[in-house]
């Protein structure tokens, strides 16, 4: 059984309540069709539970599958910089089907970013730095493709579906 390594924290990207009942993490990586399917659901799953869930999304890039997974996952975590993580999140998800080295600098206009700031950052040590722990977390934590989810600390088999039965199941 994988267990989540490390533990939540301030480090990480976080929606919803900090004392819900359910914790959940997602690995993921923006130009995974996958993690691009699992996207409304997991929206629909923070709608339906609310307070009850926790959710954090961390990076899991995989460059070899995916070439614009990196520097979309630099996208996101520039944006984080302006304090804008889930804005850009969401819109790099609602964009997948035309990624490109040029659309990010177009979403972070949309959601409102600094561009000049955005540059830097999408650049920047600390952003590179966020994303490789990200991933090394993955690794640690026994992710093996994505989405990857993790339950209360302890990695989640099956798919986002299957995820959202077993909510449903559990809160009623």
């Amino acid at each position: 059984m994988s267990t989540l390594k490390p533990a939540v924290s301030e480090n990480d990207h976080i929606q919803g309540d900090q004392s819900a009942s359910v914790e959940i993490v997602e690995f993921g990586d923006y130009e995974c069709p996958f993690c691009g399917d699992a996207y409304p659901i997991v929206k629909e799953i923070q709608e339906t539970f609310g307070e009850q869930i926790k959710f954090a999304f961390r990076n899991f890039p995989l460059q070899e599958a995916h070439p614009f997974a990196l520097s979309a996952a630099f996208a996101a975590e520039a944006a984080a910089a302006q304090g804008k993580f889930w804005e850009m999140h969401d819109a790099i998800y609602e964009n997948q089907h035309r990624l490109s080295e040029h659309i990010f600098a177009e979403l972070a206009e949309m959601v409102g970013l600094d561009l000049e700031k955005f540059k830097e950052d999408s650049q920047s040590e600390e952003v590179k730095q966020k994303v490789e722990s990200d991933f090394e977390s993955g690794v640690r934590s026994g992710v093996n493709g994505t989405p990857s989810f993790y339950v209360d600390g302890i990695k989640f088999d099956g798919g986002v579906m299957d995820l959202y039965q077993m909510l449903k199941e559990s809160t009623e």
